[in-house]
């Protein structure tokens, strides 16, 4: 499936209205989720990119200095998070952090966010 075909307008503009090095990552980010799988699918609402499949999957939210991948249900992913990445204490939602290129695993984040999918088959 075509990605680009996937991508809506108001998340192009979000990333377009980031500083240039968090719009790099975002934009990233955005290809590496969309790459995880063809079924997810691109929203943006609570005013930022949400990814969807059966149910909320994961989310882009982008701040000056970083920017997180996040998971609706991530305290459900605790034990597939080998490297220990996910942070946050909210009841269920938690978060990686990523402040430079560098930081971004694409093995490591595709499978948790395939294993964040397979919470919503349930």
């Amino acid at each position: 499936m075509d990605n680009h075909k996937r991508k809506i307008k108001e998340v192009d503009q979000y990333i377009l209205n980031l500083p240039a090095d968090i719009g790099e990552i975002t934009g990233s980010l955005r290809e590496l989720i969309f790459s995880s799988s063809p079924e997810l699918i691109e929203e943006f609402k609570w005013s930022m990119p949400n990814y969807s499949c059966k149910g909320l999957v994961c989310y882009l939210q982008a701040s000056k200095k970083h920017v997180n991948l996040g998971f609706q249900k991530g305290n459900e992913l605790q034990e597939k998070d080998v490297e220990n990445l996910l942070q946050g204490t909210g009841k269920t939602m938690r978060h990686i952090r990523i402040k430079k290129m560098e930081d971004i695993k694409p093995e490591v984040f595709t499978s948790l966010i395939q294993a964040a999918m397979a919470l919503n088959e349930n």
